[in-house]
């Protein structure tokens, strides 16, 4: 019998003997690896997560957040106001001129009832009584003050009836010069500082009066189109 000898396989030329094959486990640059050598373990790299959709929603600003409670309430008072912004300068004027004219019915319940009376006087030349006088014009401001609060067909009026009112009060301001006036002073007395504070008064009826007309002419306009 002939006995057979294994040989040991030589490695190729230029190889390393009895070197060892081992597994190299390939690591991301970025990957962070302890130790060295085959033993090493390779730490698991953390990657950043993604925003979810709805924290992105959440996080943009948008202006139904960005505005406040306060700032939501105080814009829809505006629009309130600038829509019926007329009835209130209408109505408010109409509430002053109606307490006036009640105050008047009642003897020395309004401050200015002599001094009305005395410019009525002089404007009649002395022809009226004061009773009749003081009536009248206790009944003019109720009525002036009625016809603005209600509106409709009696504004109009009640602004026409107002207008002519004004230019006898303001009239005291000539017929009444001592108590209009201060003596030796360009000033008013507290009388004369009642009758040109209506000026204010008279300002708001003319931007309602403004108001009431331009939208009689806007809706003829409108009529005569169609």
């Amino acid at each position: 019998m002939r006995s057979y000898t294994a040989e040991p396989s030589l490695p190729p030329p230029g190889a390393t003997p009895h070197a060892r094959p081992h597994l190299s486990i390939a690591t991301p640059a970025s990957t962070p690896v302890s130790g060295s050598g085959p033993d090493s373990t390779v730490a698991p790299a953390s990657v950043p997560r993604a925003p979810a959709p709805e924290r992105a929603a959440s996080a943009a600003p948008t202006t139904a957040t960005a505005m406040t409670a306060g700032a939501q309430a105080l814009n829809r008072l505006a629009a309130y106001v600038n829509a019926h912004s007329h009835a209130l300068l209408r109505v408010t004027v109409g509430i002053v001129f109606f307490g006036f004219g009640v105050l008047k019915l009642f003897p020395s319940a309004s401050p200015a009832e002599q001094l009305a009376v005395d410019a009525a006087t002089k404007m009649t030349l002395g022809m009226v009584p004061e009773t009749v006088l003081l009536l009248s014009l206790a009944a003019l401001e109720t009525a002036i003050g009625i016809g603005l609060i209600v509106g409709r067909r009696l504004l109009r009026p009640a602004l026409v009836a107002f207008f002519l009112h004004m230019g006898g009060v303001f009239s005291t301001l000539l017929l009444l010069p001592d108590a209009m006036w201060q003596p030796h002073s360009p000033a008013p007395t507290m009388e004369g500082q009642y009758v040109v504070k209506n000026v204010v008064l008279v300002a708001v009826c003319l931007v309602v009066a403004a108001h009431e007309w331009g939208r009689g002419d806007r809706s003829g306009t409108g009529n005569g189109a169609g």
